[in-house]
C-alpha cells in the first residue's frame, strides 16, 4: 500500500465506521477493513477504480463529490478521508464542513503550494510552477483550488476546527527535521486530522500549528 496511506490507517481506530472521499481502487478500505475490523465504505467517479473497488471486496458508492455529501445523514461515520483530493473539488470549505457533519473527525491531505520550489519557480520564471508533488501543466491539471499549509490552518481557525494531529512529509512522505523547523517552506504533502467545532460559546484547543512556528 502506499506509504501515504499508510499514515493515514495509523491514525484511523480498529472498528471505526470510516468513509473514504475519493478511494481510487479500495486499497485503504481493504486495508483497515484486513487489520483493523473496520466498517468502510468509499465514494468514487471513476468507472475504472470502481471496478477495482468490486473486485477487492470493497463496498464503493458511484458519486460525484461536487455535488455534497448530502445523501448521507448525520453522525454516519467516525472517520471520514479525503486524500489528495481537497485540491481538486469546486468548494472545498463546503466539502470539510459536509465531512464533519456526517464525520466525528476527518483525514484531509494535500500537496503544498508554499514549498520553496514553487515559490523559486514563480519568482525565476514567472511561471506557474511544476513540481513531483504538483506534475501537470496549468491547462490540464485536475487541481483547482491550491493552497499552502499556512492557508488551510487559517480556514480550520476561522471555522474553530481543532487540529487534532499534523504531519508534514517530504516527497518520499518520510518526516524530516528540517521540514518541522519550517513546515511551509520544506513540506511538500500534510494530513490534518480535524475535530468538530465547540460550540458557539468558545472555540476548542486547536489553533493554527503553523501560527507559531518558524519559517514562512
Amino acid at each position: 500500500m502506499r506509504r501515504d496511506l499508510q499514515i493515514i490507517a495509523a491514525l484511523i481506530n480498529p472498528g471505526a465506521r470510516v468513509l473514504d472521499l475519493g478511494c481510487g481502487d479500495g486499497a485503504l478500505l481493504r486495508h483497515l477493513a484486513d487489520r483493523k475490523g473496520v466498517n468502510g465504505y468509499g465514494i468514487e467517479k471513476g468507472a475504472a477504480e470502481i471496478s477495482a473497488c468490486v473486485r477487492a471486496g470493497v463496498n464503493v458508492i458511484e458519486h460525484d463529490l461536487d455535488l455534497g455529501l448530502g445523501r448521507f445523514p448525520d453522525d454516519s461515520f467516525d472517520m471520514v478521508v479525503m486524500a489528495e483530493t481537497l485540491q481538486a473539488v469546486a468548494e472545498p470549505a463546503r466539502l470539510i464542513d459536509e465531512m464533519l457533519r456526517i464525520g466525528e473527525e476527518c483525514i484531509v491531505t494535500f500537496p503544498n503550494f508554499g514549498h520553496w520550489r514553487c515559490r523559486l519557480q514563480l519568482a525565476t520564471k514567472g511561471r506557474m510552477p511544476v513540481a513531483r508533488h504538483l506534475p501537470h501543466q496549468w491547462y490540464d491539471t485536475p487541481n483547482i483550488h491550491l493552497c499552502t499549509f499556512r492557508d488551510f490552518e487559517r480556514l480550520a481557525n476561522t471555522k474553530g476546527l481543532p487540529i487534532i494531529e499534523r504531519f508534514v512529509v517530504d516527497g518520499a512522505h518520510a518526516v524530516q527535521r528540517y521540514i518541522n523547523r519550517f513546515p511551509n517552506l520544506f513540506g511538500t504533502v500534510a494530513f490534518y486530522r480535524l475535530g468538530r467545532a465547540e460550540p458557539a460559546y468558545g472555540l476548542g484547543p486547536g489553533q493554527p500549528a503553523l501560527a507559531t512556528a518558524s519559517g514562512a
